[in-house]
């Protein structure tokens, strides 16, 4: 027996329902392809679909104390400096230094509710 899976997305609390929505509609350039206002927003990625829900009020207790843990939304740029610049205008700038790693440069940045995103360029230049 499988799991019989058909895809796989990230689901993120929103907690007032639209302060996500706006932030990644404004961070990914689109807007969602589900769209149920104050409530649900889905976003379409190559590869990967982002879910934003608000919580309902008998689970947001166990959402609101969740801190950003090991889990990170990891997104593959053209330009870290560009998309530095991005956040940055959007109110959000990265509160590092870019890191050179093995597989590429990349930074933290952190959404409007603290939710960890890698920004990571892999066309870098790689440490040896």
């Amino acid at each position: 027996m499988s799991l019989g899976h058909t895809t796989f997305f990230v689901a993120l609390a929103d907690f007032d329902g639209h302060t996500l929505k706006h932030f990644y509609q404004a961070l990914l350039e689109q807007d969602p392809i589900v769209d149920v206002p104050d409530v649900y927003a889905e976003f379409a990625l190559a590869g990967l679909r982002i879910g934003l829900f608000k919580p309902n009020n008998t689970h947001r207790t166990e959402f609101e104390s969740l801190s950003s843990g090991s889990m990170s939304l990891c997104i593959e740029v053209e330009s870290i400096e560009d998309a530095i610049a991005h956040l940055t205008t959007l109110g959000y700038p990265p509160p590092g230094p870019i890191q050179h790693t093995s597989h590429g440069r990349e930074i933290y940045a952190y959404d409007p509710q603290g939710n960890r995103l890698i920004l990571h360029d892999a066309t870098a230049t790689v440490l040896g």
